[in-house]
């Protein structure tokens, strides 16, 4: 990752100096694919520590319903940007303050709300938060995406979890996207269970 860190620090070094228009589109374009393949590259390394068994999660104490709003306002952008209404909803009944990895924990939000927002061109996404289970030491939530997006069909909806791989190749034409991000978000919700 560090000669990729090198050359979207380079880049953006270029980017504070006066430039024209036609180099200003050529420096976005190479942050643009800088952040893809470092995503890519985040995501292969923590395919790898899952299946190898080393990946650790912690235990820290975090306020839930701060990730939540975080997880929101980090995406909020790119919706806004699309025309979209994006939030979220947690019962303010709900005791916020929790023991678990909070990191992990935004990576899944983080995965799910972006594609809600890669696939829906009108409406809304918004993620819901439910308690199912409460016992004497711990809580289960249930975390819930809804998109008014394009839909999947149920033979998509076979093949959505699954490494590598997307609900039909013209997705990855249109929206791009390696196929390991829902994957990987699996694997790190079944370890946290």
């Amino acid at each position: 990752r560090t000669p990729l860190n090198v050359i979207t620090g380079m880049n953006q070094l270029v980017m504070d100096a006066p430039l024209s228009d036609e180099q200003i589109k050529f420096s976005q374009q190479i942050r643009a694919s800088s952040e893809s393949l470092l995503a890519l590259i985040n995501d292969i390394l923590d395919l790898t520590k899952i299946e190898s068994g080393k990946l650790e999660l912690t235990l820290d104490e975090f306020d839930l319903r701060a990730l939540l709003e975080d997880a929101v306002d980090s995406v909020a952008g790119r919706a806004i940007a699309s025309g979209l209404e994006v939030c979220s909803y947690m019962d303010p009944r709900v005791q916020s303050r929790v023991v678990g990895d909070p990191d992990r924990l935004r990576q899944i939000l983080l995965n799910l709300l972006s594609n809600a927002i890669k696939f829906t061109h009108v409406g809304q996404v918004h993620v819901v938060v439910d308690v199912v289970e409460t016992g004497k030491t711990d809580v289960t939530f249930q975390f819930k995406v809804h998109d008014s997006g394009i839909g999947i069909s149920p033979e998509g909806q076979r093949k959505l979890f699954n490494r590598f791989s997307q609900v039909d190749s013209s997705t990855t034409r249109t929206y791009g996207g390696t196929g390991l991000g829902l994957a990987i978000s699996k694997q790190i919700a079944e370890l946290m269970h």
